[in-house]
């Protein structure tokens, strides 16, 4: 009885060996690549977020094959998986089936950079500037749902012949911004507590409402429910309280706040408490079938007025600093550059309705940036342009299409180039539009 005993402890280890390689392995590789390509971004007088995005394609699906995520049912790279292998003398397949089935922590770091940003954006927006811009977030936030979303389908429907259901949810698929993106971008240019910033933060909240909302009633509409107007005016009504709340406790939570700080000794309490909050934050928004990210930015927002708010902030930035990275890599590693190939006869129809998607969705959100009244003189194509990238979200619209099979491969391929270009284009347009010195009201 010895023996086996002891070959099944000896198995165990060779577990515990290649689950501890796989999963240090593929951190160091993140950072490794992200920080590379981001050193070479600044130079290139670029944002940093697009060396991260590059970085991902490069060591996944369209790259090297380093990172992937299980679900594209891609080859992981035969050297990397032969050398852990061989490190933990287990056998290649059995390697992969470590690596798939611990990817999910990698996923679940990812969206603690992703959570940590948002809350970082919600702590950096002074909610006086929030109201004050209150009419013009709104007007951009209409305007850059309704018209992506009518132009897309209708187009989709008349010119492509498409079937309006697919139709329908390619056109929400372009109705969302990604706080992520607009955020950091803005950040890095240091126009977030700007005017313009503070329009497109807000208009940004809306739309992701307003698309949860779409997607609902597409998604339920593919599963054969019936749609009524009570489950969407549910939605609404909990969606208003759910800002209506965060607005109220951003006044009357800060001295409770900074009072329970006050008492607490303890070496790390700003950071442990924040991250509480926003555990809190996220929780309570998915509980009521909201997005966990507006949950996080909310979470951000109640915590604006604290006299902590600076301590917090330097807590919080090394988390978005390490972890943030980890979620805009990941976007890279998903995206599969073969789509672009023209030579390819099946690519073809994607290409052409990708064509069209990408233009619709680049200039209907620059028309948001022109459609709101404003005495004060405000950079309208800065705002336009922070509304563009889709990013995560708009990459959370696709799975989920795909999963309720309203897809065809023509149509998620082009949805895909949609999500990349916007994603792509935003911070080097955005770069372009405004330097990190320029005067934010150029008209």
């Amino acid at each position: 009885m010895q023996v086996p005993l002891l070959l099944l402890e000896l198995g165990g280890h060779s577990v515990e060996v290649a689950h501890t390689l796989i999963e240090v392995g593929r951190f160091a590789l993140i950072v490794l690549a992200a920080r590379a390509l981001a050193e070479l971004m600044v130079r290139l007088q670029l944002p940093t977020i697009l060396g991260e995005l590059v970085a991902g394609v490069l060591i996944g699906l369209s790259g090297l094959h380093l990172i992937l995520p299980p679900e594209l049912g891609a080859q992981l790279n035969g050297a990397l998986v032969g050398a852990v292998a061989g490190l933990s003398h287990l056998a290649p397949d059995q390697v992969s089936a470590i690596y798939n089935d611990t990817f999910p922590n990698l996923q679940s770091a990812s969206r603690i950079g992703l959570y940590a940003l948002l809350f970082l954006t919600g702590l950096e927006c002074e909610l006086d500037g929030l109201i004050a811009v209150a009419a013009q977030a709104i007007g951009v936030a209409l305007t850059g749902v309704l018209l992506p979303l009518a132009l897309g389908t209708a187009g989709l429907h008349l010119l492509f012949h498409m079937p309006l259901l697919p139709a329908l949810f390619a056109g929400a698929a372009m109705t969302a911004t990604s706080i992520g993106i607009t955020a950091s971008v803005f950040g890095e240019l240091g126009v977030l507590k700007r005017r313009e910033g503070q329009i497109v933060i807000g208009a940004a909240v809306l739309d992701d409402i307003l698309g949860i909302v779409i997607l609902a009633v597409v998604v339920s509409l593919a599963g054969g429910g019936s749609i009524s107007a009570g489950p969407i005016l549910k939605l609404l009504a909990a969606a208003a309280v759910f800002v209506a709340v965060s607005l109220l406790l951003s006044r009357q939570a800060a001295p409770l706040f900074d009072g329970l700080l006050d008492r607490l000794k303890a070496p790390g309490e700003a950071v442990a408490v924040a991250f509480l909050v926003l555990c809190l934050g996220c929780f309570a928004a998915q509980a009521i079938g909201l997005e966990a990210a507006l949950g996080a930015f909310a979470s951000g927002l109640v915590l604006s007025n604290s006299r902590h708010a600076h301590a917090i902030e330097a807590a919080i930035e090394p988390l978005v600093a390490l972890f943030a990275t980890v979620f805009f890599v990941l976007i890279g590693t998903t995206m599969d550059l073969a789509v672009l190939n023209p030579l390819e006869p099946a690519n073809r129809e994607g290409l052409v309705v990708a064509a069209f998607l990408l233009v619709i969705a680049v200039l209907t959100k620059l028309a948001a940036g022109f459609s709101y009244r404003s005495a004060e003189p405000t950079n309208r194509w800065l705002v336009g342009l922070g509304m563009m990238p889709r990013g995560e979200v708009g990459l959370i619209f696709l799975g989920l299409g795909s999963q309720a099979g309203l897809l065809n491969p023509a149509l998620e391929a082009a949805i895909l180039i949609m999500v990349i270009g916007t994603t792509f284009l935003a911070p080097v347009l955005l770069r372009l539009v405004l330097t990190p010195t320029q005067p934010a009201t150029t008209g």
